[in-house]
């Protein structure tokens, strides 16, 4: 509840009565202050701010917002239907869920629908004010293994090609993050330009093996994508046994995991067992939510709606028509962090570091986002015991939630 006082400043807020989520701990009903956008203090009890707005948690809990690195739609919406208004509405629909900061993320696609999705997102991040933060844009794809090719249109597979990837690059800074598969001709060489670019090289959809994932590691690919999904496990060749991309993301102890954490794409026990082996501090959440997800289940399409491929959402997933494969995650990343708690036993301050913390280490924003740390962004949540979102704040600026005054 929100609490009009006299003569407030609208630039100062003060969130208390809260079990503040920290780093290190969670406070007991304690109090955060905000001003210009930004954390001022964390205190236990309710400490004095004249002037400012109040906003009472009633003994909910005050988390960092949570980051999704790997989402692709949500609410009806695809960013690869290349409409502002598409992302904006991705961006305001999972606010709603705790979701404070996203990468918008692609399918594999023609260059020129790729090209149009990046100048779409530039103007859609300039008008994005009330919605989930636009931090970069996400490309998976369209260097894959065929083979591993899950969800992802096989027309636009492809290896990498130095002057295409160059002149994409070229034209915009939005490209934070590019996921392909390491083992294709010419992509340690991609991994090795991309990096120097400043953007992160993920491995995804692929058959490597781990010498193939070794050599990627050393040259960049630091994160597996949707560990698990659309990944070579142990193999066979003739009477030899092989370590694939599963096992090597296991033995590579620096290497960034991410998972979605739905319950369907990955069970309980793989959700433990990702857990013991990685730790909190290693593995993000992602949703790789499609357009379906905070949607009835039913038909959806997966990727743009003029060329995308046909799903159904059953099961609370969604899946290619003929169900031989999952085509994406329905999931919010209020769900993921209810999941890791009440399925993989973990403890609720190390799932919020998956949601928030290790996403935003991982991207290289840690010194700005990702944590309750004065001088850090007031990207803020509040949500129950089950993880509900009661409200959600952006920067200082409450996006979601109960704004009524008492």
């Amino acid at each position: 509840m929100i609490q009009q006082m006299q003569r407030v400043d609208h630039q100062r807020l003060k969130i208390y009565n809260g079990q503040i989520i920290t780093p290190s701990r969670i406070i007991s009903l304690g109090t955060v202050l905000i001003a210009d956008g930004k954390i001022t203090a964390i205190s236990e009890g309710n400490i004095d701010a004249p002037g400012a707005m109040e906003i009472d948690a009633g003994g909910k809990y005050v988390s960092p917002g949570f980051i999704d690195i790997h989402i692709h739609g949500g609410g009806g919406h695809d960013f690869m239907d290349n409409t502002v208004e598409g992302f904006l509405a991705i961006a305001n629909i999972h606010a709603q869920y705790g979701t404070t900061a996203m990468l918008p993320t692609t399918l594999t696609s023609s260059k020129e629908d790729l090209l149009e999705t990046l100048r779409i997102y530039e103007i859609a991040n300039k008008q994005n004010s009330n919605g989930s933060q636009f931090i970069g844009m996400h490309l998976e794809g369209p260097y894959f293994a065929l083979n591993q090719r899950g969800a992802q249109d096989p027309r636009y597979i492809r290896d990498p090609d130095p002057e295409e990837y160059k002149e994409i690059l070229s034209g915009t800074s939005a490209i934070k993050r590019w996921s392909a598969a390491p083992e294709l001709k010419g992509a340690i060489e991609f991994g090795k330009y991309v990096t120097s670019r400043g953007v992160l090289a993920a491995i995804a959809h692929t058959d490597a093996v781990y010498e193939e994932v070794l050599a990627a590691f050393e040259n960049g690919y630091t994160l597996a994508t949707h560990l698990y999904s659309g990944m070579s496990g142990v193999t066979r060749r003739n009477a030899f046994r092989y370590a694939g991309v599963i096992e090597s993301a296991y033995l590579i102890d620096e290497m960034d995991v991410e998972i979605i954490a739905d319950g369907i794409h990955l069970p309980p026990p793989l959700l433990k067992l990702v857990y013991k082996i990685k730790g909190s501090k290693k593995i993000a959440l992602i949703t790789d939510a499609m357009r379906a997800a905070a949607m009835p289940p039913g038909e959806s399409i997966l990727g743009s709606l003029k060329n995308g491929i046909k799903v159904i959402v059953e099961d609370g997933v969604a899946k290619l028509p003929d169900r031989t494969a999952f085509a994406g995650s329905v999931a919010t990343t209020n769900c993921l962090v209810r999941n890791m708690v009440t399925m993989a036993g973990v403890p609720l301050i190390e799932a919020v570091r998956m949601a928030a913390a290790t996403p935003a280490a991982i991207m290289k924003i840690d010194y700005k986002k990702g944590s309750l740390e004065i001088g850090k962004d007031a990207d803020i949540v509040i949500f129950d015991e089950n993880i509900n979102i009661e409200m959600t704040m952006i920067k200082g600026k409450i996006v979601h939630g109960k704004t009524t005054h008492s």
